[in-house]
């Protein structure tokens, strides 16, 4: 059973972004089979790792056609990216410094923020980019 399940509430109706939150969402319950399967922390670092680089991928697109839509929201949003980026830094670190205890906080955390940015902050931009001929 996956820790996240891909539904129709999540997509913002943009087949590029839907299909990297799919991604995101893959990559998450990835960690989650690892730490569920007491796989070893280099195996949890390099999966972390991973969803830290798609993830700046992701937000490197969303915020593209920010700038290129003059997307009102735009400084908002991007912080929660900033924000996001961050504190995935600080779980690689505490995971490298020897703090395995950090698993169920590093799911919830993703999994909460997640759900709430992409049902939230994401939807918000939807009617901007079909204005300008995203979908």
């Amino acid at each position: 059973m996956a820790f996240i399940d891909w539904t129709s509430d999540l997509s913002v109706e943009v087949s590029i972004i839907d299909e990297q939150h799919k991604e995101l969402v893959r990559l998450i319950n990835e960690l989650a089979d690892a730490m569920g399967q007491g796989q070893a922390k280099e195996s949890m670092m390099d999966i972390i790792s991973g969803l830290g680089k798609y993830t700046v991928t992701h937000f490197n697109t969303e915020e593209m056609y920010f700038r290129k839509f003059s997307y009102v929201n735009e400084a908002d949003h991007k912080k929660e990216h900033d924000d996001f980026v961050s504190k995935i830094h600080g779980f690689e670190r505490e995971i490298q410094e020897g703090n395995t205890k950090l698993s169920f906080e590093v799911l919830k955390f993703l999994k909460d923020w997640l759900m709430k940015h992409i049902k939230g902050t994401d939807k918000k931009y939807i009617s901007c980019f079909h204005e300008n001929g995203v979908q």
